[in-house]
């Protein structure tokens, strides 16, 4: 207590000062992060071959650790998941996926087993589907003729889907499209991302060639990219977690950023081969 014939008595204290928290704010960051993610996909995309191949497994084994995260498996687990998914991942390496593709599908589908046996929890062992299925089909969309062309269209519809998504549902709103499991995604959002992929499918097929069933089939696969977009906020509810890791600053995981291309890329991939085997 102040002493009242002290020379402070009967001031008030002065208030305290508020110091700015410092830092990057989360805009910032996720801004930043972006960027870079943008720069190494495309860089990789371009150079095709070892580069791409790197790219694909570091972001294979990120999202392997976040699908055992979200099913809350112990960390011995963990790295054996990784372990037992990097056998194939070193099957379809440059040099090696264009003869035993098959065999690579295969060691994905033994990993389902053996994680499934080791965990004794059958979704523990789907990581290995999840995961796979769709690394292999970029990397053997890379692989074709127009791989380029094509990879870059099986990724950009499902990031074009994503943000018509995003726009459109903040702009209109209207009812919503799984309230129990993501609340802010509408319909008008859907309908939306399924407009902004079609219209980059078209603008594809006008500056690039790309195939006309190609372009027919993109509202189908941005309907896909969304319900991938769904499963995974699904797990991510049922864990209860808001994001499936923090790899990527402002983003969350690795997960979060590619759950949309885990069902297009293999429905991408049919679509481009079946008609060279007829």
């Amino acid at each position: 207590m102040t002493d009242p014939e002290s020379p402070k008595a009967g001031v008030p204290e002065a208030a305290p000062v508020e110091i700015p928290a410092s830092g990057m704010s989360n805009l910032t960051k996720r801004v930043l992060a972006s960027i870079v993610m943008i720069a190494v996909a495309s860089v990789s995309l371009v150079l095709g071959g070892l580069a791409f191949w790197l790219l694909a497994v570091v972001v294979a084994l990120f999202m392997m650790a976040e699908w055992s995260d979200l099913l809350k498996v112990d960390a011995r687990q963990k790295r054996l998941a990784q372990f037992a998914l990097s056998v194939p991942l070193a099957i379809m390496a440059p040099g090696l996926a264009a003869g035993p593709g098959f065999f690579a599908l295969g060691l994905i589908a033994a990993t389902f087993f053996f994680l499934t046996i080791v965990s004794r929890r059958p979704e523990y062992g789907a990581g290995a589907f999840y995961v796979g299925l769709p690394v292999f089909s970029l990397l053997a969309i890379r692989l074709h003729d127009d791989g380029l062309v094509l990879s870059l269209w099986s990724m950009a519809i499902v990031w074009a889907c994503d943000s018509g998504a995003f726009f459109v549902g903040r702009q209109f709103g209207g009812p919503k499209l799984a309230p129990s499991i993501s609340p802010a995604k509408t319909w008008s959002g859907l309908i939306g991302g399924i407009m902004a992929a079609t219209l980059l499918a078209v603008l594809m097929r006008w500056a690039h060639g790309l195939p006309l069933h190609l372009v027919v089939a993109t509202p189908l696969l941005a309907v896909l990219a969304q319900m991938g977009d769904l499963f995974e906020s699904a797990l991510k509810r049922r864990a209860g977690v808001k994001d499936s890791g923090n790899v990527l600053p402002g983003h969350g995981g690795v997960m979060d950023r590619l759950d949309g291309i885990v069902p297009v890329a293999p429905i991408a991939a049919l679509l481009i081969f079946l008609p060279d085997l007829f």
